[in-house]
């Protein structure tokens, strides 16, 4: 998120100095929470990775979004009619601040600043929310395997400044962030690397074409 505040410390301060915040650590693989009607629940990633999946009628896997350190989450981003439908799930060891959202307006016991602070940066933090979802249904959108990589490569190298990006998922988990076929795609990175539009060495990228 490009916010104007620094969000990590944000989220430390945070943590520390209200008393109706959660903190949990979760390993890898494990389910951090469902997303369950009403509840307004607001998450906030405070270190490792996590994906939001959802599993259609007949199993298969979308994932929605993926999150990395100072990335928000929760019911209070989406409009939920089925509880459970979501979840967000550890991808490596991870650390999560959870706060209810309908607590914003209640002073803890401590008197802290932070829920008017969240309060008012809630608005950007959403903005970013939006501009990233507004960014995934664009590569959703895109009709080739090949269009939708390389938007996701553009979208990395956007990001960080730089031809040389690194995955942020592994390749099982970047098939059903993109809803492709793996096998299709695997077939598809083969022939970017063969035509000279990428060069691949584990789990970094280096973008070729301009």
């Amino acid at each position: 998120m490009n916010l104007d505040f620094d969000i990590n410390e944000f989220m430390v301060n945070f943590s520390k100095n209200c008393n109706k915040v959660q903190i949990k650590k979760f390993n890898k693989g494990e389910v951090i929470t469902n997303y369950i009607q009403k509840r307004n629940q607001f998450c906030m990633l405070m270190d490792g990775s996590a994906d939001l999946v959802r599993y259609d009628y007949n199993g298969n896997k979308t994932i929605i979004e993926h999150f990395t350190q100072g990335n928000a989450f929760g019911e209070i981003f989406y409009t939920i009619n089925t509880n459970n439908e979501f979840f967000v799930e550890a991808k490596k060891s991870s650390k999560v601040l959870f706060f209810k959202y309908d607590d914003i307006k209640t002073m803890c016991s401590k008197n802290c600043t932070f829920h008017r602070t969240l309060e008012e940066r809630l608005p950007e933090i959403i903005l970013n929310k939006v501009i990233d979802l507004n960014t995934r249904v664009e590569l959703l959108t895109k009709r080739t395997i090949r269009d939708k990589l390389l938007g996701y490569f553009n979208t990395l190298s956007t990001r960080t400044f730089s031809k040389t990006i690194t995955l942020e998922m592994s390749l099982t988990n970047l098939a059903d962030y993109l809803s492709v076929d793996r096998s299709a795609m695997m077939r598809e990175l083969r022939d970017l690397k063969e035509e000279g539009f990428i060069k691949k060495v584990g789990d970094k990228i280096v973008l070729l074409h301009k």
